[in-house]
C-alpha cells in the first residue's frame, strides 16, 4: 500500500486537531473528518478538500489510518466502543493513532483488544501549541512498533517537526504525562510566586524581569507571563480542566508503580481547586488568577468568558430573587 494513497480519518478537529488535519489534506492525503460541538473547523476542512464522516464506524470502513485528537481516554474508549464506533466498522489493516493525552493503561488495553481484529493502535501525543499545529511544526512522542510507525510516518510528518519514537505502545502517553507533570508543576509554582509578589508589593513586571534574566527563564514562563503581565487570553490555550486531568493521570501512573508523589499530589490540588471554583474552562496561565482570587488578591482584568458567566449568574440570582417575592 502506497503511503501517498492512504485514506486518512481524523476525529477531534479542535484547537490542535484542526491544524493537524489541515496539513494532512493540504499535503495531498484523502481526508475524512469528524467534529463535535463546534462545526466551524469541520466546514473549513471540507472547503479545503476533506469529507465529513457520518460516524466513527463509517470512517473506519473508509480509511486506512485514523487519528484521534480528543480530550482523554474516556472519549477514546467511547469512540472505539460505541454502537457506531470505530470497532464496529474496523477492518483488518486499520491503524489508529491516538494523539490525545490519555491513560497509558487504557491505551495498552485497547491495543490488545483490537489486535485480534487485525487493527493496530499506537499512541502519538503532542507537544507545542495550536500555533505550531497550524504551521505543521508540532512535537510528537510515539509509542509504537517499528513497522507500524514506518507506515504512518509520512502522514505524521505533514504536521510534526520533531517525531520522537519513545518505545512500544503506551510509551508515548507515559512520557507525555511525565512531561506535563513538569509543566503543570511550573505553572503552579509561578502562579503562587506571582500572587506572593503582588501581595508583598513586588511589581509583577520586576519579578518577570528577574526570572527572564536568570536560569529559570523558559518559553513556558514567557507564555504564562503573556497572560499574567499582558493579559493575552491566547497566551497558552490549554484549559485548567485538561491540566487537572493530566496531573491525575500522572499520579495514577506513578501510584501504580508504588512511587511517592509528594510534589505531584500537591500540584494536583491547585488544579482541583480551580475546578471547584468553576474555573475549569480558563487557560493554564490563568491559574495565577485562581490562586490570587483564593487569597483575596486581584492580578488584573478577568477573562472575558468568566466575566460573561459571572454576569449571567448575577442576572439569574436577581431573577430568582424577584420570582421569590411574587
Amino acid at each position: 500500500m502506497s503511503a501517498a494513497k492512504q485514506r486518512v480519518g481524523f476525529i477531534g478537529v479542535g484547537l490542535m486537531g484542526h491544524g493537524m488535519a489541515k496539513n494532512i489534506v493540504e499535503k495531498g492525503y484523502p481526508l475524512e473528518v469528524m467534529g463535535h460541538r463546534n462545526k466551524k473547523p469541520v466546514k473549513d476542512l471540507v472547503k479545503r478538500g476533506a469529507k465529513e464522516a457520518k460516524s466513527p464506524a463509517a470512517m473506519a470502513r473508509d480509511c486506512d489510518v485514523i487519528f484521534l485528537c480528543v480530550t482523554s481516554s474516556v472519549q477514546v474508549e467511547d469512540l472505539i466502543h460505541r454502537a457506531d464506533g470505530i470497532k464496529a466498522g474496523a477492518h483488518k489493516g486499520l491503524i489508529i493513532v491516538d494523539c490525545s493525552t490519555a491513560d497509558p493503561n487504557s491505551t495498552i488495553a485497547l491495543a490488545e483488544e483490537l489486535k485480534p481484529l487485525g487493527v493496530r493502535l499506537i499512541d502519538a501525543p503532542l507537544g507545542r501549541s495550536p500555533k505550531e499545529a497550524e504551521q505543521g511544526l508540532l512535537n510528537t512522542f510515539v509509542g509504537s512498533d517499528d513497522k507500524t510507525l514506518k507506515e504512518v510516518l509520512p502522514i505524521i510528518e505533514t504536521w510534526a517537526e520533531n517525531i520522537i519514537h519513545v518505545g512500544p505502545i503506551g510509551s508515548g502517553h507515559k512520557i507525555k504525562l511525565i512531561n506535563n507533570f513538569v509543566a503543570m508543576s511550573y505553572s503552579a509554582i509561578f502562579a503562587e510566586a506571582y500572587t506572593t509578589a503582588k501581595k508583598t508589593g513586588v511589581p509583577l513586571d520586576k519579578f518577570y524581569d528577574v526570572i527572564t534574566a536568570g536560569g529559570l527563564n523558559s518559553g513556558f514562563f514567557q507564555n504564562l507571563s503573556k497572560w499574567v503581565i499582558g493579559r493575552d487570553p491566547k497566551a497558552h490555550e490549554f484549559t485548567l480542566a485538561n491540566c487537572d486531568k493530566d496531573i491525575r493521570y500522572y499520579n495514577q501512573l506513578a501510584n501504580a508503580e508504588k512511587l511517592t508523589t509528594v510534589v505531584a499530589s500537591s500540584v494536583q490540588q491547585s488544579y482541583t481547586m480551580a475546578l471547584a471554583m468553576g474555573r475549569g474552562d480558563w487557560h493554564m496561565p490563568m491559574l495565577a488568577d485562581v490562586i490570587a482570587d483564593f487569597n483575596g488578591i486581584s492580578l488584573g482584568a478577568k477573562p472575558k468568558a468568566a466575566k460573561a458567566k459571572a454576569g449571567k449568574a448575577k442576572k439569574a440570582a436577581k431573577k430568582a430573587k424577584k420570582a421569590g417575592k411574587k
